[in-house]
């Protein structure tokens, strides 16, 4: 596994707005991760912010989302950003649900709007470092 963790990014077309949002406004936190995000995703994303670390892979329909399953599997993902619609019917709903499992699975964390994804980012977890109930978010002054 890399010493810098890896983050996937995964927006469904009416969120990939708000992903590219989110990755501009958070550019800072994530250039500290290996990114890898779904096809359009992915481009849109660096589109955007270029300087970022990001390796696209197939359009979700195409199977990308089994793709960034299979890291998830093979221990090489810490964490997952996935801007789901709810309200759209989408025809690999099945692909979609296979990766949510997994993420369960393997205790992937896993952010599926912007609130929680800004919570992720400030994970303690995701920068590798062991946590409990009594550990600070990171960059907190909390003692």
């Amino acid at each position: 596994m890399s010493e810098i963790p890896t983050l996937a990014l995964i927006a469904h077309d009416a969120k990939k707005d708000v992903m590219v949002e989110f990755a501009m406004g958070h550019r800072d936190k994530l250039a500290a991760y290996d990114l890898v995000g779904t096809g359009t995703t992915g481009g849109r994303v660096l589109d955007a912010c270029p300087e970022l670390s990001l390796t696209r892979l197939k359009s979700g329909p195409l199977g990308g989302d089994q793709q960034i399953g299979a890291l998830i599997a093979e221990g090489k993902l810490q964490g997952l950003i996935f801007f789901a619609d709810p309200m759209s019917p989408l025809p690999h709903d099945v692909d979609v649900k296979a990766l949510m499992r997994l993420a369960i699975v393997y205790d992937i964390p896993m952010a599926l709007n912007v609130s929680t994804a800004e919570i992720l980012l400030r994970s303690a977890r995701l920068k590798g470092l062991g946590t409990t109930s009594d550990t600070p978010e990171v960059g907190s002054t909390a003692s």
